[in-house]
């Protein structure tokens, strides 16, 4: 009996120092676990911007791969997906500029910026024609008054 008795305490020692071991175990990952992340969404992601000179270096880089899943690897890398090389070839073979980003130009915006200068001009020659209107009404009274009339005529008369 006295063995048996010696057994049960080497194995409640080991019980012991199982749990002790669980509780420091327990308390290390307690210690090491990250606070949660925020559960905030964002309203609006940023929107990506890959330049024409990024896009050749992609296609060049592409184009060089030849052992199967390389393009794979290249698109995993920069966080591409396959239809982007596509687009991008297109253009390429294409030979089309990039666009320009932005708001598009307004066609009826150019005709009313023509129009509001035109109308700008001419409000500002129909004074200058009131002006030298005054200026020959003037004329005249000074002719008629020194002897020498000059003949009645509009000059806003013969523009119409």
């Amino acid at each position: 009996m006295a063995k048996s008795s010696v057994k049960g305490e080497e194995s409640m020692a080991v019980a012991s120092k199982s749990s002790l071991d669980l509780r420091r175990d327990e308390a290390l990952a307690e210690q090491s676990i990250a606070p949660p992340p925020d559960p905030e969404v964002t309203t609006k992601g940023k929107r990506r911007y890959m330049t024409a000179a990024y896009k050749a270096r992609i296609l060049r880089q592409a184009d060089a791969c030849t052992k199967s899943g390389e393009i794979g690897a290249l698109l995993r890398r920069e966080g591409l997906y396959s239809s982007h090389l596509t687009t991008w070839r297109k253009i390429r073979d294409e030979g089309l500029a990039p666009q320009k980003r932005g708001r598009k130009a307004d066609p009826d915006t150019a005709v009313r910026h023509e129009n509001a200068k035109l109308q700008r001009e001419n409000i500002r020659l129909i004074e200058k024609l009131r002006h030298a209107e005054l200026i020959i009404d003037v004329q005249k009274k000074v002719a008629s008054l020194l002897g020498n009339p000059l003949p009645e005529t509009s000059v806003l008369a013969e523009t119409r």
